[in-house]
């Protein structure tokens, strides 16, 4: 045992005296490879065998911004820095997002300025517009043949595989975005066999995701010109946009707090989505498909045009990210349908109701602030 502690001991010297380059340094086994990426070789995009015809188009995952040097650039070269969000803004007001085979718009503006631009996209088409509601962001489009329409209209109608002889009409939904004043346009079509007086209901997915997109792209490139112009804001939409019709605060069975807004799951989400924006706590996320608005109660609301004084942006400092942690106070708002009626209360989680007072604060908040 004695040998073996010597043995460990003169190691120990030898390495300390020697260096320890084969472990740490350049050429270790425990290198700094931060720098690899300098070494790195452009090379050429993955290409498919040309006998394959149907698959889908390979896009890359993490494509290299157009601004940066390749490796064909000589000398020394300056990374750019990103614009900002305003800036990004400003530059593009409406832009296209996907995922999957859903197509929709990204608007950095409310839903009160999107509206009157995709309502006219429609009608400088030829669609008449059959029921709107301004309120909730929502319009729809009369039965129509592809001949009504405009002859690029008819065209895109074609091309989406809709025969000359069948009837179509779309559905438009705008919603509050998750950022603040932003929205997102949804377009959803319904089409019928020639002849049929059937009333075909609109589905929630798309059903003809060709002519679906094909009306967001259209409609994309319609507003982006419309906003060059100057847009319009719809006062109704402005006004009334998901103002809810009746609003009470009780309890219910088992004696928790319980606020009932309306009997409209959509235009209560985003009218109780205004109403948090306006309280006194931060929203820090959603999840518009279980209905649910995550706060901390231990953060203040972001106010957009907040900004630090000089003496707090001198010697004030943003509290640490384990300090936000240790204080959070985190709940959920859960939005529910119950009968004729929706229903808004309030969690710890999913399986924990939050307590009353807690409850009773939050939905008396969310009940001030709506209307």
């Amino acid at each position: 045992m004695k040998r073996l502690a010597g043995l460990s001991a003169l190691a120990l010297i030898i390495s300390s005296t020697s260096g320890c380059g084969w472990i740490w340094g350049p050429e270790g086994y425990f290198r700094d490879r931060g720098s690899d990426y300098l070494q790195a070789q452009q090379t050429a995009p993955m290409q498919l065998p040309t006998n394959i015809t149907d698959a889908k188009r390979l896009d890359p995952l993490l494509p290299i911004p157009r601004n940066v040097a390749d490796d064909t650039f000589k000398g020394e070269y300056v990374v750019p820095r990103p614009l900002p969000l305003t800036a990004a803004a400003d530059a593009s007001a409406y832009t296209l997002q996907k995922s999957g085979d859903a197509h929709w718009i990204l608007a950095q503006n409310p839903p009160a300025e999107a509206w009157p631009v995709a309502v006219q996209f429609f009608q400088d088409n030829g669609f008449r517009l059959d029921e709107q509601r301004p309120q909730t962001g929502e319009f729809t489009t009369t039965w129509q043949h592809s001949d009504e329409l405009s002859a690029a209209m008819a065209k895109r109608l074609s091309a989406a595989g809709v025969a000359s002889d069948s009837e179509i009409r779309a559905r438009v939904r705008i919603e509050p975005g998750v950022q603040r004043n932003t929205s997102e346009v949804y377009v959803v079509t319904a089409e019928r066999p020639a002849g049929s007086t059937a009333d075909v209901a609109f589905t929630n997915r798309s059903v003809n995701t060709g002519l679906d997109a094909a009306l967001v792209d259209d409609m994309l490139a319609s507003m982006s010109r419309i906003s060059e112009k100057g847009g319009s804001v719809s006062m109704l939409a402005s006004r009334d946009f998901d103002t809810p019709s009746r609003v009470a605060l009780s309890v219910d069975g088992s004696g928790n707090p319980v606020l009932n807004v309306g009997s409209d799951l959509d235009r209560a989400w985003s009218s109780v989505g205004r109403a948090l924006e306006q309280g006194e706590w931060r929203v820090e996320d959603i999840n518009r498909s279980l209905g649910l608005y995550y706060i901390n109660l231990a953060e203040k609301a972001e106010k957009k045009d907040d900004k630090p004084g000089f003496f707090s942006s001198l010697f004030g400092s943003k509290p640490a990210k384990d300090e936000l942690e240790a204080r959070a106070e985190r709940y959920q708002v859960r939005l529910s349908k119950v009968g004729d009626s929706v229903q808004v209360t309030v969690e710890k989680n999913i399986n924990t109701v939050a307590p009353a007072d807690v409850a009773r604060k939050v939905l008396s908040v969310i009940q001030d602030n709506l209307g």
